[in-house]
């Protein structure tokens, strides 16, 4: 038998062989142990790992900060450090101070919001390139880690929501009934972080550069977001499909949201919740699916 003829014999018995071990393997119910599962089925490997989400976030929130000496203090501190910067130049120096009643609490309901956003988002982004070495050596569903990100500001954001209500309180502000609404508040908001974390948590596994990318994408959706200026005065002449897009952005739609509960004492009108609901189903089943699709994938190569 010639060289090529031999070649030819041995790819045929190699597929055969593949054909009768996959055979085999289905006779058994046997799949490959990095198959993606399907959707219902990867949802309850979540669930059942639902202690762990929340033990990992927690250690990470600890260990964070433990070699500081204010330890998890930093987690409040940081983002009133930046409100105290932000006041001093726009407030200050740019007298937005001037037009919008309450700035300081103006200011700092908007900077813990966008904060909450902006730190899920960047966790997310990082959660499966920063855990190559944990994703390979064990087999489990790996949207757990930029779940447990998520999870992780979520239990900081409750240490700056308490000071956030103090200093809010300290400017003058009632207490209202509306405030029973933040925890709504915050769950539209959390869901939608969720689904951005999981959407980003792809993005950075395969695309090594988002990290550097990300905080100027994240700067210029800070200063887009309303955080230091009210959007429907500063937009004012502006063609009405930026207007739209500035007012339909979903950081400006839940700091809208919260500064109506806390410092305006107005329920929110129906299109701040269609449009706080709106990104947070959006994102949810978009990040949610799109992280799904590449699971076989994330910590291979």
């Amino acid at each position: 038998m010639s060289q090529p003829e031999s070649a030819v014999a041995d790819a045929q018995a190699g597929g055969r062989a593949q054909e009768s071990l996959a055979a085999l393997a289905e006779r058994y119910g046997l799949r490959r142990a990095i198959a993606r599962p399907s959707l219902p089925a990867y949802l309850r490997q979540l669930w059942q790992r639902r202690h762990f989400i929340v033990t990992y976030a927690t250690s990470k929130t600890v260990s964070n900060y433990s070699q500081s000496a204010l330890g998890q203090l930093w987690q409040v501190l940081t983002p009133l450090l930046n409100a105290a910067v932000y006041w001093l130049i726009f407030g200050v120096i740019l007298a937005q101070s001037k037009s919008i009643h309450n700035y300081p609490a103006f200011l700092i309901t908007g900077v813990m919001v966008f904060t909450f956003t902006q730190r899920t988002v960047t966790g997310g982004a990082k959660s499966i390139s920063s855990n190559l070495s944990l994703i390979r050596a064990l087999h489990f569903p790996r949207a757990t880690l930029p779940l447990a990100y998520a999870i992780q500001e979520l239990q900081v954001l409750g240490w700056s929501m308490a000071v956030l209500i103090v200093l809010v309180l300290g400017t003058g502000e009632p207490i209202s009934w509306l405030w029973l609404l933040i925890p709504v508040a915050l769950v539209f908001q959390f869901v939608f972080n969720l689904g951005a974390s999981l959407f980003m948590a792809r993005v950075g596994a395969f695309v090594r550069d988002v990290s550097q990318l990300l905080p100027f994408i994240l700067r210029t959706w800070l200063y887009a977001s309303g955080v230091f200026y009210m959007i429907t005065e500063r937009t004012k002449g502006l063609p009405s499909a930026l207007r739209w897009a500035l007012e339909f952005n979903p950081a400006a739609a839940y700091i809208e949201f919260m500064r109506d509960l806390l410092i305006y004492q107005r329920f929110p009108e129906r299109w701040a919740w269609v449009t706080c609901i709106f990104w947070a189903v959006f994102a949810a089943i978009g990040g949610f699916w799109y992280f799904w699709r590449a699971e076989e994938r994330y910590g291979r190569g």
